[in-house]
């Protein structure tokens, strides 16, 4: 008999202030994942790590609280526009089935429209924003619409949400530098490989029914593998991440900046049970503590700079 499946907790769940929502409300916030602010953290910290790291973060402050909202909006625009490619996926897969869309609770039409609305958002914080970070966001959006078919394309699409939700890094950088130069570049490429490692622990819950239904994901392509391969990615985003702040300040103190947020992806590694869905998705979400610790690395050698 084939062995049971591991825990998995549903994608969608109406609690805490969801359940204050008037019942037509529900099924629009549940599609962008307001119940799930996990995802929006992971999009707003390397925004606030390209802040910090410019020294500009304190001066700028107004910056971080658009850049929170364009955060909160485009990560809900995301999910709305991934579950309206995916819909049909989705409807076959245990935790996603009962996403607003693959349900049924919200139209096809509906959802575009809803899609629609969050971007008015996002292209208000964009009014924010210096013509060159303006343009510089734009350039994420051919990104975000490819993600939807990497996994079908890709055993990687980890790689390429890496991509998009690391750009927020080069966005506010430019907003106060108006320029990409070598601390900001090395600073988005170790979020690409940090990405990578959290999302395939996250992919970890998926893995048998994403082979049943032949959706593609790190976590099937490394297989047994998985522990050392987040490591592996893991371990070059500290090393990218220790070569941006050594471009800012060629001291070996500010290392110790670094070393909380490094500690604690070394905690996740040595911790994490890959036949566990629950406790893999314990792991991603604390990866916003992860952020967190590398904003404060990030602003702290930013200031010292």
């Amino acid at each position: 008999m084939p062995s049971e499946s591991p825990l998995v907790t549903p994608d969608t769940q109406i609690r805490g202030l969801m359940g204050l929502l008037p019942a037509r409300a529900r099924p629009y916030a549940l599609l962008a994942r307001f119940d799930r602010p996990i995802g929006w953290w992971l999009l707003f910290w390397p925004c606030a790590w390209g802040l910090g790291l410019s020294g500009e973060v304190i001066r700028r402050w107004d910056l971080l609280l658009w850049f929170l909202l364009g955060a909160i909006a485009m990560r809900g625009a995301g999910c709305v526009y991934n579950d309206i490619i995916d819909r049909d996926l989705d409807a076959q897969v245990e935790r996603t089935r009962n996403r607003p869309l693959a349900s049924g609770a919200v139209s096809l039409k509906a959802a575009w429209f809803w899609l629609a609305s969050l971007c008015l958002i996002g292209l208000a914080v964009l009014l924010q924003l210096k013509l060159f970070a303006a343009g510089v966001a734009l350039g994420s959006l051919a990104l975000v619409a490819a993600y939807p078919f990497m996994k079908r394309i890709t055993w990687w699409p980890q790689a390429w949400l890496g991509l998009v939700f690391s750009w927020g890094a080069l966005v506010a950088w430019a907003a106060v530098e108006g320029e990409l130069s070598l601390p900001i570049l090395l600073l988005y490429a170790g979020s690409i490989f940090w990405v990578i490692g959290y999302d395939t622990i996250y992919a970890v819950q998926d893995a048998e029914d994403d082979a049943l239904v032949g959706i593609r994901s790190s976590a099937r392509a490394l297989g047994r593998n998985i522990k050392p391969g987040v490591a592996a990615f893991y371990l070059i985003a500290i090393a990218l991440w220790a070569a941006a702040f050594w471009q800012i300040r060629p001291q070996w103190i500010v290392m110790a900046a670094l070393a909380p947020a490094a500690l604690h992806l070394l905690w996740q590694v040595i911790t994490l049970k890959t036949g566990d869905g629950s406790d893999a998705l314990t792991k991603f979400r604390s990866n916003r503590t992860a952020g967190f610790l590398m904003f404060c690395a990030c602003a702290t050698v930013g200031l010292a700079g």
